[in-house]
């Protein structure tokens, strides 16, 4: 991402933001994200279809600041330590080299 392309103004940071200091936040975007998503009416359809889709090469193209990226990814696909952390940056390498939903094509 180039930093030419940042958007400060993307909900998907609020998003990220939100997430990270409110626990029953993030406990409810595990159990049912499209209610979260719906919290942010000023978040533009093409950033909540690049978050649905696991996008994160749509995102950055969008303007999504990289740490900001990252830390949705572990979110989305991991936690905070751990195996999950590691599962979170393969799946987020993956999404920016334009694997679909973030899966690597298996060997």
């Amino acid at each position: 991402m180039a930093w030419d392309r940042y958007d400060p103004s993307l909900a998907a940071h609020d998003l990220v933001q939100d997430l990270k200091w409110d626990p029953a936040l993030r406990a409810q975007f595990k159990q049912n994200e499209a209610s979260v998503l719906d919290r942010y009416p000023h978040m533009r359809p093409e950033e909540r279809q690049a978050i649905e889709r696991r996008d994160f090469r749509a995102l950055y193209d969008l303007g999504m600041h990289p740490y900001l990226g990252g830390q949705l990814s572990r979110f989305i696909w991991g936690n905070d330590a751990g195996r999950g952390a590691i599962e979170a940056s393969n799946r987020l390498v993956a999404s920016l080299q334009g694997h679909a939903g973030g899966i690597p094509d298996k060997p």
